[in-house]
């Protein structure tokens, strides 16, 4: 017969739960931490199952993964929080893992290299079995599986799961150049983010091919490290101001893209009627803009949830290592892009 039940205060011991059924807390364990193999019957398993939940009793983490060496644990390092690329990408991660029984943690670097180094490692020292990063740059091979979101850069044991950014360009430029759009303006990403270099040289090769003529005074250089609209206002503001004849530009994100619509507008111009603009990577603000963003959409959260499910593969053996994994663009035409006007904008 079962004994009286130990206090409800969630300090239930193994050994409490055992002595409180009448079981071994071999037994116990075997059950609640679903140790295969085992000849329970299963309305013992349902006993034991059922006063563990009475009396709060949960199984200790740490001791399983000791046990088992696993600790069902991922590490994700992310430039930032907050901002809808990082967070579409983060959540389909998290969505996949959280299906797959896994936990994560979460560590945001601002780009800093120092902080990219030493958070890595504090993520494995804390029991993470892989790392997945996001729009990280990584310098050196790591001991356990890592997948990189936006990558960029080839590292020995790193699968990249990146855009086609060439095929992006095409899109970008293509669409411009139907409209009779020629005078293109351009911002270009800032120098610590993974993809701004791949994405300028693709446009640079895609203009070259369709016959779009890039010129140097029409482009600006991003700097900023944030991840709102204000990235791309005074970029925008300091084009217009600059007597630059264009119809169109080319935000490097989103986010830029949202700023300089913005910036247009605060210099009494319209868009689309006076000045296209077409952004990059269709976050969820987009859609809701106002006009409502034309954008390359990149798949954010399936991207995360590819990379989130090829770390496992890994870790689990069933796929063999994968330098890269290429996703394809779409281009979205909303409201932000029209037919170029006959005479350009020429402040």
């Amino acid at each position: 017969m079962a004994k009286k039940g130990p206090a409800r205060d969630g300090t239930t011991s193994l050994k409490k739960l055992a002595d409180y059924l009448g079981l071994n807390p071999a037994t116990v364990s075997v059950v609640l931490n679903e140790v295969p193999g085992r000849s329970i019957p299963q309305t013992t398993r349902d006993r034991i199952k059922a006063a563990a939940k009475e009396l709060n009793y949960h199984p200790s983490l740490l001791a399983r993964s000791l046990r088992n060496r696993r600790t069902q644990a991922i590490g994700i390092l992310v430039p930032q929080l907050g901002d809808g690329y990082h967070t579409q990408v983060l959540g389909g991660i998290g969505d996949h893992l959280m299906e797959a029984g896994y936990f994560y943690f979460t560590a945001h670097h601002r780009h800093r290299e120092n902080l990219i180094e030493e958070y890595s490692r504090m993520l494995l020292g804390r029991g993470a079995e892989a790392l997945i990063t996001i729009d990280t740059r990584l310098e050196h091979p790591f001991p356990v599986p890592v997948v990189a979101v936006a990558g960029n850069h080839a590292v020995p044991g790193v699968t990249n799961v990146v855009l086609d950014h060439r095929f992006a360009a095409e899109l970008v430029l293509t669409h411009l150049h139907s409209l009779g759009h020629r005078r293109i303006a351009f911002m270009r990403g800032q120098p610590f983010s993974s993809d701004s270099d791949e994405r300028w040289r693709c446009l640079v090769l895609a203009a070259r091919q369709i016959g779009i003529a890039i010129r140097p005074e029409l482009i600006v250089q991003l700097d900023r490290d944030i991840s709102s609209p204000e990235l791309g206002y005074p970029a925008m503001q300091q084009l217009v101001s600059g007597a630059k004849s264009f119809t169109a530009v080319v935000a490097f994100n989103d986010m830029s893209a949202i700023g300089a619509i913005r910036a247009l507008q605060d210099f009494g111009l319209n868009v689309p009627h006076d000045i296209s603009v077409i952004g990059f990577d269709d976050i969820n603000a987009a859609e809701f803009n106002n006009p409502r963003l034309t954008t390359i959409r990149q798949p954010l959260s399936n991207m995360g949830r590819i990379a989130a499910q090829c770390v496992l593969n890994r870790l689990h053996g069933s796929e063999r290592y994968r330098k890269q994994i290429v996703v394809e663009p779409e281009l979205i035409v909303r409201e932000s892009t029209q037919k170029a006007k006959s005479k350009s904008l020429n402040k």
